[in-house]
């Protein structure tokens, strides 16, 4: 981890040109550090060099770092798929879920929310590829889906969240984020997020309109998925 704080200005740099390049206000974009499999420590030097929002994709290595670094003020995310046996405690522990894509889960996560708690923050979940391995709603479904969650007492719908198939060309790339960008456009919601754009994109991402971007692999490395 010696070089992560490198790593982070490097990105920093690569969002900051990213954003000048797409005519953007300078502070429009956020970063998102996705720590899944990654120690309690690493998140602890990545706050010292200036992070806060950390991205998690496993609820109960979640919970863990939660606790071992229950002295930061840190703002959690929850970014992957969510079953139904899970809501209570994403709903009592984090400050944002990226990942909604039915209503069930929504509503679950609105019962669950605790009342001391602020509203939780919401993306909803497109899969705007089509891809079968992914999970998201489908464009057609999004409107209605969109409509029905915002009306939920706990949860505040702030925008789409989307994982575009992965391609290396960047006409590709910009084509998925525009998609993802119109569809959201399209709603008659007031929603101020966009939650797309990794490693490899996030330049594509930005250009379309992202507002947080998740980097996992540029900031700390390959991920290990032999530790529990």
């Amino acid at each position: 981890m010696s070089n992560l704080a490198d790593n982070i200005a490097q990105v920093s740099s690569r969002i900051h040109a990213a954003t000048l390049a797409a005519n953007r206000a300078e502070n429009s974009v956020n970063l998102l550090a996705v720590s899944k499999t990654k120690p309690a420590q690493a998140l602890r030097e990545a706050y010292a060099a200036g992070l806060r929002d950390f991205g998690e994709n496993y609820l109960q290595e979640a919970l863990g770092k939660q606790l071992e670094l229950a002295d930061l003020p840190l703002t959690w995310h929850f970014i992957g798929p969510i079953q139904s046996n899970k809501t209570r405690a994403i709903a009592e522990h984090f400050d944002w879920v990226h990942s909604v894509d039915r209503l069930k889960i929504a509503q679950r996560l609105s019962e669950q929310r605790p009342a001391d708690l602020s509203p939780l923050n919401i993306c909803i979940q497109v899969n705007v590829s089509g891809e079968a391995s992914k999970s998201g709603c489908t464009p057609a479904d999004l409107p209605a889906l969109a409509n029905a969650i915002s009306t939920l007492p706990n949860l505040k719908l702030r925008g789409l969240m989307a994982i575009p198939e992965p391609t290396e060309d960047r006409a590709a790339q910009d084509a998925a984020f525009a998609a993802v960008q119109r569809l959201q456009a399209s709603l008659d919601l007031p929603l101020d997020t966009l939650s797309m754009g990794m490693s490899h994109d996030l330049e594509s991402a930005i250009a379309q309109g992202a507002t947080w971007v998740r980097i996992g692999t540029a900031l700390f490395g390959a991920r290990d998925y032999s530790q529990p």
